[in-house]
């Protein structure tokens, strides 16, 4: 059987992984093996972390509209409760926008929250 060189491809890929592996410290960057094994667990990383970001920004959005709902006197489980019996259909991420930047507009949501409780 034939010898079969690398040569381009093999090249071609290492570096690949070198240039991905830019800025890590020490061999991480220089070493092959070293890179190769960082970039792969950076990827993981990266791959678990968009997901945990969805999760952890959706317990801020929950935190600052429990922080909000409290100072109107009602806790974030019976605002969403009555939110969702007045059918008002909007997110955590716009409610927490409007609790931080327009506190009258989310005590108006919270009136309306009250209102579907007690009917």
């Amino acid at each position: 059987m034939a010898r079969v060189k690398g040569g381009y491809t093999t090249r071609h890929r290492r570096k690949k992984v070198i240039k991905l592996a830019k800025g890590y410290f020490g061999a991480k960057h220089k070493l092959y093996k070293t890179a190769h094994e960082q970039v792969m667990h950076s990827m993981a990383y990266a791959y678990r972390d968009r997901r945990n970001l969805k999760r952890n920004m959706r317990k801020l959005w929950i935190a600052r509209i429990n922080a909000a709902a409290r100072m109107n006197d009602i806790s974030y489980s019976k605002l969403m409760h009555g939110l969702k019996l007045a059918n008002v259909e909007i997110n955590r991420k716009m409610l927490s926008e409007i609790a931080i930047c327009d506190p009258e507009g989310f005590t108006a949501i919270v009136e309306t929250a009250k209102k579907a409780l007690n009917a």
